[in-house]
C-alpha cells in the first residue's frame, strides 16, 4: 500500500485534499453555528443587564420621587361626594377606623404605608380663628412586609403640630403650651411655609382629635403610598384590590411627576422586553436559516468529496490496468488488488480528516476564544464530533473508491493484456 501511495503521490494528495475538505466544512459548519449561538446568547445577556441596570436606576429614581412627593393616595367613604373633597380639601363623611387594621391585615400588594386621618374645619376658640384640625396617628405597618421609614411622623398625645401661619402670627415655638379647645397642648414642632392649606393646619394624635370632635373610632380619609405596578391601567388594579377588602369606599389617585416617571419605567420595560424578544425572534430565525442552508451545503460538500474521491480512484485504476492485469496473470487474487486500492482510499480518508479537523480547530479558535482572565469557554466542537468526524471520513473515502477499484480487480487479465 505504501509503495502503491508513493508510485501515485499527486493522485494520493487530492484524495486527502477532498476528504479534508469534507471534514474541515462539516466541523466549521458545526462551529459557525455553536458560534452564533453564544453570539446571540451574549447580545441577549448583554441587552437583558442593560435593560435590568436601567431599569434598577428609574426604580430607584421613582422610589425616591414618590417617597418625597408623600401619599398620593386616597381613600374616602363611597358615599362621600368628591366635588366637595376638591373644594374643601377634606371629606365630611366618616368611616370606621378599622378599616385601615383590614387593609393592613390583609395580603395587599399595590399600596404602601397606610395612614388614617380624621379632618375637619374648626373655631379655635381661644384664639378667635378657623383652623383645619387634621387627627393622625402612627403609620400602619402592612402584614409580613419589613418595616418601612414613615413618610410622616406620628403627633405624640398631648402635643400639637402647627402649620406656618399658625405659629408664625401668634409666636408660637417648639415647646410652648397652648390651650386649644378647652385643652392645654405642647407644641410639638413647627413647619415652614408651604404655600398651601397645610399653613393654617394644627394636627394633633389622632385618639384626641377624635375625642375633641365626637367621632371616637371614625376617620374621614386613609392616606397610602402606591406601589409602581408596571401595568397598563395601574389605577385599575389598585382599585379592584383596594375595593376587594374594602367595598364601601373610592379611591382617588393625585397626579405627579413622580407617577409620570413610573409611568416612563414602566412604558421603558416593556420597551426593553419587546426589544429583546424582537432580537431573540430575528436571531432565531437567522439561525434557521443557516441550518436550512447548511443542510443542502453540507450533503453537497460531502457528495462532492466523494464524487472527488472516486474520480480519482478511477483514473488511478484505470491508469494501472496494465499493472492490475499483470499481477492476476501471476496469481494475486483479485481481493487483495481490492483491499490495497480500498486500504489506500482509508489512508487518504484518514489522513483528510485529521487535517480537515486541524483546519476547523484553527478557525474556530478566534470565535470562541475568551478574554483574558475570563473563565474558558466550552469547545465549539464536542470531543465525539472530532472522533466521528475524523473516522468517517476513511469510512466515505472508501465507500467512494469502491465501485472503481472492485471493477478493476474483478477484471479479467486476458482480457486487460490482450492488446499489451
Amino acid at each position: 500500500v505504501l509503495r502503491e501511495i508513493l508510485h501515485r503521490k499527486l493522485n494520493f494528495i487530492l484524495s486527502v485534499l477532498g476528504a479534508a475538505l469534507a471534514v474541515a466544512a462539516v466541523l466549521c459548519t458545526v462551529a459557525a453555528l455553536r458560534t452564533h449561538d453564544r453570539q446571540t446568547d451574549a447580545l441577549i445577556a448583554g441587552m437583558e443587564e442593560a435593560t435590568r441596570r436601567e431599569m434598577a436606576k428609574l426604580e430607584d429614581e421613582v422610589r425616591k420621587s414618590m417617597k418625597g412627593l408623600g401619599f398620593n393616595l386616597f381613600i374616602f367613604p363611597k358615599d362621600q361626594d368628591l366635588g366637595e373633597v376638591y373644594a374643601e380639601g377634606f371629606a365630611s363623611k366618616t368611616m370606621p377606623e378599622d378599616y385601615v387594621m383590614k387593609l393592613a391585615n390583609s395580603d395587599i400588594v399595590t399600596v404602601n404605608h397606610l395612614l388614617p386621618s380624621l379632618t375637619q374645619k374648626v373655631e379655635w376658640p381661644e384664639k378667635k380663628r378657623a383652623v383645619i384640625l387634621i387627627g393622625v396617628r402612627g403609620e400602619i405597618p402592612i402584614m409580613e412586609r419589613p418595616q418601612k421609614s414613615p413618610l410622616l411622623d406620628p403627633v405624640p398625645a398631648g402635643s400639637v403640630i402647627l402649620g406656618h401661619e399658625l405659629h408664625n402670627s401668634l409666636g408660637l415655638n417648639p415647646g410652648d403650651k397652648i390651650a386649644f379647645m378647652g385643652r392645654e397642648f405642647t407644641v410639638h414642632k413647627t413647619y415652614a411655609p408651604r404655600g398651601s392649606r397645610d399653613d393654617i393646619t394644627l394636627w394633633m394624635h389622632l385618639p384626641e382629635a377624635q375625642d375633641l370632635l365626637g367621632k371616637e373610632g371614625l376617620i374621614n380619609a386613609i392616606q397610602a403610598l402606591e406601589c409602581n405596578c408596571a401595568t397598563v391601567d395601574r389605577l385599575g388594579e389598585i382599585r379592584a384590590e383596594l375595593h376587594a377588602i374594602l367595598p364601601d369606599t373610592q379611591i382617588v389617585e393625585t397626579e405627579s411627576t413622580a407617577l409620570a416617571r413610573a409611568e416612563a419605567r414602566n412604558v421603558a420595560a416593556a420597551t426593553a422586553k419587546q426589544q429583546i424578544e424582537a432580537k431573540k425572534s430575528e436571531r432565531a430565525e437567522l439561525r434557521a436559516e443557516r441550518e436550512k442552508l447548511a443542510g443542502i451545503l453540507l450533503p453537497a460538500a460531502i457528495l462532492v468529496s466523494m464524487a472527488w474521491i472516486g474520480l480519482l480512484a478511477f483514473i488511478n485504476v484505470r491508469e494501472r490496468l496494465t499493472e492490475i492485469g499483470i499481477l492476476r496473470a501471476i496469481g494475486v487474487k483479485a481481493r487483495t488488488i481490492l483491499g490495497a486500492f480500498l486500504t489506500r482510499a482509508v489512508a487518504a480518508g484518514l489522513i483528510g480528516g485529521v487535517i480537515g479537523a486541524l483546519v476547523a480547530e484553527l478557525v474556530g479558535i478566534p470565535a470562541g476564544s475568551a478574554p483574558v482572565g475570563a473563565e474558558a469557554p466550552a469547545p465549539l466542537i464536542h470531543p465525539l464530533e472530532w472522533v466521528a468526524a475524523i473516522f468517517a471520513a476513511p469510512l466515505l473515502a472508501a465507500l467512494a473508491a469502491w465501485l472503481p477499484s472492485l471493477a478493476a480487480a474483478q477484471r479479467d487479465p486476458a482480457e486487460i493484456l490482450r492488446y499489451d
